[in-house]
């Protein structure tokens, strides 16, 4: 039970503190409370958030407690975690708006009807101010410096306001409030966590154990899974869209989206890993992911459909070679590099166009690379022969080896 729980855990804080839990729980015949709490910033829910909903439902599977703790107070502040500046806050009907559609995907990897759903507005709006400036005076100016956000804008003269050092106390303060013995995030939660633990010491309660898991890259598999970098598979995406979303990770997340993102046994992903390290055609294990993604939010006969779609679509359909117009590698590794990132290299294409606009253009589904999607600008590709692109609706391109036909034949070509 424990291996299980501890399963693909970035950080326990402290290290066997999960034992113990689980021992006193036992020895106290009771449920042990396990925290997830969230800022309904934006409507949506995708694959990064379901990393730690899923840890939540082994526990909830155990027997134990979850509660969500609705940042309905803390949303209207701004969390600053991972930012060089405060994050815009919400009104209200912003918060109220995202929470209840938060709430509603939670039931596409939690039972909803066994989670306790609390709004930390409704102990944060009843502090008086003396009792905001006794919670603060419980932590130093130089804990909350020990964040690395904070510490990096400190150091960089990056203007820090006031209510983003009280934020953290805020969180921690849930904690005291739910009497949390889990609490549970991803990593970039650690220091908002830990302040839960120092609260609640403070409060004389025993203190939460923290469970921290990885941060899933999103579609560029550079910058973690976030709505804001346009670079997320969500969790109500439609089956065919969620396919060619995951058709078009880098090769390179293809090992972290097993383990991260599918429900494949240890020793499928095992299989699997060890298929993609002997050398397996990659599309064949991104159809495999994509498939088994589908059938946990949507259905196994979604997913089959979806593959289906796909391959008629883009594989059989959209990527004939007559539809491809013929350009020469020579032309284009004459101003870029073998391996170059989709921005550049449809921005070379496409040079009638400014950057930003094709970085928009891709960001909104316009391009499509041997009959997969790209949505992610900086993601990077290799040159080579056979490579076909499309752009839009007007340009098909095929590259072919240089020299191969002659280069006066390309005059002609609208790119």
């Amino acid at each position: 039970m424990i291996s299980t729980l501890q399963e693909n855990v970035a950080i326990t804080l402290p290290e066997n503190g999960l034992e113990e839990k689980l021992k006193l729980a036992k020895g106290e015949n009771r449920k042990l409370t396990v925290k997830l709490g969230f800022d309904p910033t934006a409507p949506d829910l995708h694959l990064g958030h379901a990393v730690v909903l899923k840890k939540l439902k082994q526990f909830q599977d155990l027997g134990h407690q979850i509660v969500v703790v609705v940042g309905s107070f803390t949303a209207r502040i701004g969390d600053p975690t991972g930012k060089n500046k405060a994050r815009k806050p919400l009104s209200s009907e912003e918060v109220e708006h995202n929470a209840q559609t938060y709430i509603n995907q939670l039931s596409k990897v939690i039972d909803v009807e066994k989670t306790k759903i609390v709004f930390n507005s409704d102990w944060l709006d009843a502090l008086d101010f003396p009792e905001v400036i006794q919670l603060m005076s419980k932590v130093t100016v130089a804990q909350l410096m020990h964040r690395n956000d904070f510490s990096k804008r400190f150091t960089e003269n990056t203007p820090i306001a006031m209510h983003e050092l009280v934020y953290p106390i805020l969180q921690g303060f849930d904690s005291v409030k739910i009497e949390c013995d889990i609490e549970m995030g991803g990593t970039d939660q650690l220091f908002n966590c830990t302040m839960g633990r120092q609260l609640q010491e403070v409060h004389q309660l025993p203190a939460q154990i923290v469970m921290c898991m990885p941060l899933l890259k999103g579609l560029d598999g550079k910058e973690k899974m976030s709505k804001s970098l346009n670079n997320t598979i969500g969790l109500t995406d439609d089956p065919n869209e969620m396919f060619g979303k995951t058709m078009s990770i880098p090769d390179s997340l293809i090992n972290e989206f097993i383990k991260l993102t599918t429900d494949f046994s240890p020793e499928e992903k095992a299989v699997l890993t060890s298929k993609i390290e002997n050398g397996e055609n990659p599309m064949n294990i991104k159809k495999l992911i994509a498939k088994n993604i589908i059938s946990q939010y949507h259905n196994k006969a979604s997913a089959e459909n979806a593959e289906l779609f796909f391959n008629q679509q883009f594989q059989n359909k959209n990527f004939e070679e007559k539809n491809f117009e013929p350009i020469s590698t020579s032309l284009v590794l004459n101003h870029l590099q073998n391996k170059t990132t989709i921005l550049e290299l449809c921005h070379h294409l496409k040079n009638n166009l400014s950057k930003s606009a094709v970085r928009r253009l891709i960001q909104s589904g316009g391009v499509q690379i041997n009959s997969v999607k790209i949505i992610a600008p900086d993601q990077e590709i290799e040159l080579s022969e056979g490579l076909k692109i499309k752009i839009a609706r007007e340009a098909f391109l095929n590259l072919y080896k240089n020299g191969s036909r002659r280069l006066e034949e390309q005059s002609h070509y609208k790119i």
